[in-house]
Formats: structure tokens, sequence, C-alpha cells
């Protein structure tokens, strides 16, 4: 089956992106199953159940989160009602939500596991340990991707081979960059660092640039908001093996809005 994942959802620039462009998606790659990054899909920070209903509408199957799960209060409101939004597993124990899901469209189950490094990040408990304990399970189906939703490179990496030849695929969030080292590692998961993200493309990360730069420059307190504009969407398209779960092939997929680009 084909998996799309799809990077860091960013504002209402991101969501108008995957609005627009992920019909032309699906007629091109044929998705079984689509699955989307949106924890910064509310104004950069969060969502809400409003939004999560309006990408569930556009066509995503399964949203994963990160670091700013809790920005908008009404979270609380509905995330433990939600099967289909997944916070980072490795969150302290009683925390609201969970941490898998196994997702199910076109006759196609996927596994989606989400973590969150500790690397310049808050440290909660550790994702490399939490991962180990879901994959232990006996009702996974065959084909799981993990979502790991961390700032170093390293740490990334590390996961990568930490789960070689038991998921999938390790698909990196987060930083918001697309990195170019997609590969399928030698026991058969797909990896890519960071798949980056969907949203303002002359922004600094989906950001307004000027407030950024400001930022920098004077080291004083700056109010960072969504920039307006162009949009650019970053994504990856896994094959898996249904029989065996590993993977066969991962492609990069950047388009912009008044350019297409497939890799």
């Amino acid at each position: 089956m084909n998996v799309l994942f799809i990077g860091d959802i960013v504002g209402s620039v991101g969501r108008k992106a995957v609005k627009s462009i992920l019909p032309k998606l699906k007629s091109k790659y044929r998705p079984s199953i689509i699955i989307a990054n949106g924890e910064n899909a509310a104004a950069g920070r969060g969502i809400t159940r409003a939004i999560a209903t309006e990408l569930f509408e556009a066509g995503v199957h399964g949203i994963t989160m990160g670091n700013h799960t809790w920005d908008q209060k009404d979270i609380f409101d509905f995330i433990d009602d939600e099967p289909k939004l997944i916070r980072p597993a490795n969150f302290p124990e009683g925390t609201p939500g969970r941490g898998s899901a196994i997702i199910k469209a076109n006759g196609k189950e996927l596994m989606i596991v989400n973590l969150q490094g500790r690397t310049f990040l808050p440290p909660i408990d550790c994702p490399f340990a939490k991962v180990d304990e879901l994959l232990r399970t006996d009702k996974k189906p065959v084909c799981v991707l993990v979502d790991f939703h961390a700032e170093a490179t390293s740490e990334k990496i590390a996961m990568g081979w930490h789960l070689d030849g038991r998921v999938s695929a390790v698909v990196g969030t987060h930083t918001h960059v697309q990195s170019h080292d997609e590969r399928i590692l030698p026991g058969g998961t797909a990896y890519i660092t960071d798949v980056g993200m969907v949203g303002p493309r002359d922004g600094v990360l989906g950001m307004e640039r000027n407030a950024v730069l400001q930022k920098f420059k004077t080291q004083l307190p700056v109010r960072f908001v969504v920039d307006e504009g162009k949009w650019h969407f970053h994504a990856v398209l896994i094959e898996m093996n249904e029989q065996t779960g590993t993977a066969g092939a991962i492609r990069l997929i950047r388009i912009y809005e008044d350019d297409v680009i497939f890799d």
C-alpha cells in the first residue's frame, strides 16, 4: 500500500494548501492512507476540534502532534474522544489522549505512533523505551509508521537505526525544513530526518520573517505570527509491503503554489 505523510501543517495557509493540492495527489499517487502532522495547524500553535475536522474532511485519515499539542485549550475537550488524533506517546503516564492509533482506510490498515525527542525539547519520558513498549503488543498491524517529532538530527537518525527492521517507516517532523536523506535502511524501514512543512514559503519556518529577524537581531521579546502569502507543500509517499511490513520506496514530494516539482 502507498502511505502519504504530510509535513507540519502551519496555520490557515497550510490548511489551504492541503485542501488545494490533496485531490491532485490522490489522483496521481492513489495513497491508501494519508497522515499529517497537525501540531501547528491553529495559527502555528496546536490544533482545535474545528481544524481537526477540517483536515479529516479534506481527506486526511490520521493526525499526529508534537510539542505544541497543548497550546489550544480546547484540545482537552476532545482529544480523548478522537481516535484518529494522537499526541506524543512518551508524555508522562496519565496525560490526556493517546500516543498511537490503528488507522483503517480503503481496505488497508496502518498503525501510527507519535514520539517526541528530548534533545533541545522538554525532558519527557524516553522515546526509545516507549516505542519498544508499544511495539511489544500483539495487536498491531503488519505496517507501522512512526512520526518522531524532534529537534536534533542526531536523535532522529538514532531512532531510525533503533527501529530499522521493526517498523515500516520512521519520518521526522518539527524542524519544518525538508531533508534530502530519504532512504530505505538495511532492515527495510523507510527513513527521512524531516518531512518538511506545509504553509507560507517566504516566512521563517512559516512565521512572518520580519518579526523573526527582529528577535535574532535584538534578542528582545517579539510576538511571532504565521506569515501570509504563497504556500509550499512538503510530504513523502511511502510504499509498504502488507505481508512483510517493510518499505519498498520513499519518495519526496515538494509542491509550490505557482510551480510543481515531484522528486
